[in-house]
């Protein structure tokens, strides 16, 4: 054999040896492809308390569970209407907070599903529906809030009763929520006709439109107004105006002698929710004392219907306020009705 085809051969042999050898052997597995990172899962929620409680609890709740929290803030009567117009094709999985008479109305609309979270079991009766359509989470009474400065001006105390609010030291110098659109006004509506009676309620809604100075679109709405004295003051839910108080805002929050109403904040889960797992998920867990007890560690100051959760803060202490026990089932088929009656005799 000539040089020539000698050093084409061994070519040719040193080229097999080394592509055998780049397979590395016929025994070699092939390299494992890396395993694709898990999926979070995410829950959509629309919720009616604003965005710094809710914040709050959907973060701990992410914390707590690994679930994310999409969620959008609405007042109550906006939060209603949505869940309403979605029905058939619900875009999240659990209407959260707000007042229980709303969840209530959603009943008679057949936007919920019933469920019993697991974690409910101690919360009592009179704050959870009887058809397990919501269950309440926390309790928030109507109140006064004045502008303490204003006060001094005019030389009045902290009004006491309805009627003080009829003075005319205080003509276009109130601010409270608009009833179309919020649930601190149909809390506030459902006060005076417990207290007064219908009809009696509604003489009493005009003589006070004369000192209202503007309806908000949301139950807060004209608490920040009052703290700077652009308003003498007005009626809040007690969370709104305890909020102002710890700002270091100069207010007198004050009570009704012949009484108010409350609110029971509910949660629901939606019918034909997307993701009706992680709906119970979600609703299990915000059932328990541990959620309740994130109240005060918060700063939100909702009263705590777990009677496990052990309230410290003396502004929550309601024992010498005369609250007013509301019928919720009748207030939501009530609702419409409430605020149709407040439209066209009150505010036309």
């Amino acid at each position: 054999m000539n040089s020539k085809k000698w050093f084409v051969l061994l070519a040719v042999l040193v080229l097999a040896t080394t592509l055998l050898a780049g397979c590395g052997g016929a025994d070699k597995k092939p390299a494992e492809k890396p395993a694709a990172p898990a999926k979070t899962e995410t829950i959509n929620i629309y919720t009616i308390w604003p965005e710094k409680y809710s914040s709050a609890i959907f973060a701990a709740f992410t914390k707590e569970t690994g679930v994310k929290v999409n969620f959008l803030r609405f007042s109550s009567g906006e939060a209603l209407a949505r869940v309403v117009a979605e029905k058939g094709n619900p875009q999240v999985d659990v209407l959260f907070g707000g007042p229980a008479d709303t969840f209530a109305a959603g009943v008679e609309k057949d936007v919920f599903e019933p469920y019993s979270p697991k974690g409910a079991d101690k919360i009592p009766a009179k704050f959870k529906d009887p058809k397990n359509n919501w269950v309440g989470v926390a309790v928030n009474p109507i109140s006064f809030m004045f502008n303490n400065k204003v006060l001094k001006q005019k030389n009045l105390p902290a009004p006491t009763s309805w009627d003080e609010l009829l003075n005319p030291a205080f003509k276009n110098g109130l601010q409270t929520a608009d009833a179309r659109t919020s649930g601190t006004a149909i809390s506030r509506i459902l006060s005076l006709t417990y207290i007064m009676g219908e009809d009696k309620a509604y003489e009493y809604q005009k003589k006070l439109h004369q000192n209202v100075q503007m309806y908000t679109k949301s139950g807060a709405g004209g608490a920040l107004p009052v703290a700077n004295g652009q308003a003498a003051g007005g009626i809040f839910f007690l969370v709104d105006t305890l909020e102002i108080k710890a700002q270091g805002h100069d207010v007198v929050i004050s009570y009704p002698k012949e009484g108010v109403a409350y609110a029971v904040e509910a949660m629901a889960m939606i019918k034909g929710a997307k993701q009706p797992a992680l709906a119970k998920k979600f609703l299990d867990w915000a059932s328990t004392a541990d959620m309740q007890k994130l109240y005060e560690t918060n700063k939100i100051f909702f009263i705590p219907t777990n009677p496990d959760v052990k309230v410290q803060d003396p502004a929550l202490d309601m024992s010498k306020v005369k609250l007013v026990e509301v019928d919720i089932l009748k207030a939501g088929r009530d609702r419409k009705a409430l605020v149709d009656r407040w439209i066209n005799e009150v505010i036309k």
